[in-house]
């Protein structure tokens, strides 16, 4: 079975843009002695003996997380233990919210997360939506971009105690800024998931969160280009002096620390972690800013070619590593469109786009370019994966049309 998904990612075009391709070096991290030990608790303080190496490959693992992002280690703190990136939101949600406290998020039609709390008007879909009450912002639909002054509209209405700065399938650019001043108006903390466009934060080719944000979640194997896993980087020491001169700290480390362990885990993936290390290592290299930027160019390159074929795009373009091709004006459906892709193999996933009521049937294809740029390619190679994702819905409609006839 693995020699049967190695030949598939080897002789297909992978365009989901959540996946990527890792480099031997953190593979074979991954799939080390690390593997072999139990390590509950945090560097210093485990509930089991022989633990001295794992606790320098976490604390390694630490140190290059804060440089990776230039963040400095007496401003910011950052646990690497949660095991993947919806856990590590929710553990977010339970150290730093009481149940029932409320969350705004973007609309996961509207190119939103399952684990930013969806739910819809007869269904609680996400069990965020069970614990805490939620609440969604979404884009403009004449534009494709997020309605910040609705958005804020909606925050005085609803008083949220968090609000969340990410997406899925969202190819813009987040008025961070903007967002900050919501939370600030509302006294809301406010959670940057950043788990799509890391590697880009990391490379410096977009703008960063940790500018506004109080807390930052991230996955690691997405455009980070690490292991599966996640992490949460969290603000630390003085907040803010007071009028009377008291000086105010944050308190997110304890807090966020325990919900991760023993609040909702027990012992870490230690392999994962080391592996993670070896990533984030690299993702401090020339090689590898060199790299997100092409990741960049592939993808406008890509959403330019995609319009000349008479594409319509959400928002009209693309900003960061992903385009969400919206397929309705071409009659079709993003399932149909997706099994046709496979069938020549080519890896893309269908998507809500603004309007869809099922996520089964949606009306758009979210496609990417880290993979495939891993891989090597360049602007030119994007252009011709344009004209085959043209080719297949052409063949698409032209089956189903015959099918339904």
């Amino acid at each position: 079975i693995i020699e049967l998904e190695k030949a598939r990612q080897w002789k297909g075009l992978e365009l989901i843009p959540s996946e990527n391709f890792t480099s031997l070096s953190v593979m074979q991290a991954v799939g080390s002695v690390m593997t072999n030990k139990y390590s509950e608790g945090y560097p210093g303080a485990r509930y089991y003996g022989g633990n001295e190496y794992i606790d320098m490959a976490e604390t390694l693992c630490q140190k290059r997380a804060l440089e990776a992002f230039r963040l400095d280690p007496a401003k910011w703190g950052v646990n690497v233990q949660p095991l993947s990136g919806s856990p590590s939101n929710f553990q977010v949600y339970t150290a730093l919210l009481k149940p029932h406290d409320r969350i705004m998020a973007l609309d996961l039609p509207h190119g939103g997360h399952l684990s930013h709390g969806y739910q819809t008007d007869t269904k609680k879909i996400s069990a965020v939506s069970i614990f805490f009450e939620t609440m969604p912002y979404r884009l403009n639909e004449s534009t494709g971009y997020i309605d910040y002054d609705q958005m804020e509209k909606s925050a005085t209405l609803f008083r949220p105690k968090l609000i969340v700065a990410g997406a899925s399938a969202y190819a813009r650019l987040y008025d961070y800024a903007r967002i900050r001043k919501v939370c600030d108006k509302q006294n809301a903390i406010m959670l940057a998931d950043m788990a799509h466009i890391s590697g880009l934060v990391a490379a410096g080719v977009v703008p960063s969160p940790f500018d506004y944000a109080d807390v930052v979640t991230t996955t690691t194997h997405k455009s980070l280009r690490g292991p599966r896993g996640a992490m949460i980087f969290f603000r630390k020491g003085l907040k803010e002096v007071t009028k009377q001169g008291q000086e105010v700290f944050y308190d997110y480390e304890d807090k966020i620390n325990q919900a991760v362990f023993p609040g909702l885990q027990g012992g870490p993936h230690n392999h994962t972690i080391t592996g993670l290390a070896v990533a984030l290592k690299q993702a401090t290299t020339p090689e590898y800013k060199a790299y997100q930027e092409q990741v960049l160019s592939n993808c406008s390159k890509f959403a330019d070619t995609l319009v000349k074929h008479g594409y319509e795009l959400v928002s009209g373009g693309t900003e960061n590593h992903l385009v969400l091709v919206n397929l309705k004006n071409k009659g079709i459906d993003g399932s149909r469109v997706e099994k046709v892709l496979e069938a020549v193999h080519i890896a893309a996933n269908k998507n809500t786009v603004p309007g869809d009521i099922s996520a089964m049937v949606p009306g758009g294809i979210r496609m990417g370019t880290p993979a495939l740029t891993s891989r090597g390619f360049i602007e030119e190679d994007f252009a011709k994966v344009a004209y085959f994702f043209d080719a297949a819905v052409q063949l698409a409609l032209k089956y189903f049309n015959i099918r339904a006839r």
